[in-house]
């Protein structure tokens, strides 16, 4: 044989060796276990891309968007832990409104019907992320809302009506 190719099977028994030692160690089940989300988000950055490019049609931003939000979320969940599903649920219904929204506006064949639709799922979407983050504190804030609203009306009704 020749050096070159004495060479390129040394680098291959070294590559390999070098796997197997990685895998032995726990290396890939470590990046698999806490990378798995880029599968799901780096779909939807590369339709993004694509249709960046006019390589797709606008309605391959529905599922870029989609996708994009829920790697995003899965990543969020992955690393500080899945008790956070508790309050970042909505996100899943942010994900196809957004979804929705990007389509809606670079397709303007669309009905506006669908635009409409991605911003009020959109909407809904945050006010049930704005009240699970505050699950906890939303009835207090409720109260004082109330309390203030009460005082207002008292203080606003005795300077009109005289007693």
């Amino acid at each position: 044989m020749n050096s070159g190719k004495e060479r390129m099977i040394g680098v291959g028994i070294v590559a390999v060796g070098l796997i197997i030692l990685l895998g032995k160690l726990g290396i890939f089940s470590f990046l698999g276990r806490n990378l798995w989300p880029l599968l799901i988000l780096i779909p939807g950055i590369v339709l993004h891309v694509m249709y960046m490019m006019r390589r797709v049609s606008p309605f391959m931003l529905l599922p870029a968007g989609i996708l994009s939000v829920y790697g995003f979320l899965f990543f969020l969940c992955n690393t500080w832990g899945w008790h956070l599903m508790a309050y970042l649920w909505p996100l899943f219904l942010l994900g196809i409104a957004i979804g929705l929204w990007e389509y809606a506006i670079n397709d303007n064949s669309l009905s506006r019907n669908v635009y409409t639709g991605g911003v009020l799922l959109g909407l809904i979407s945050v006010i049930l992320l704005i009240i699970t983050l505050l699950s906890t504190g939303i009835m207090y804030i409720i109260a004082v809302l109330l309390i203030g609203a009460g005082v207002w009306l008292v203080a606003g009704n005795r300077s009109k009506h005289k007693w």
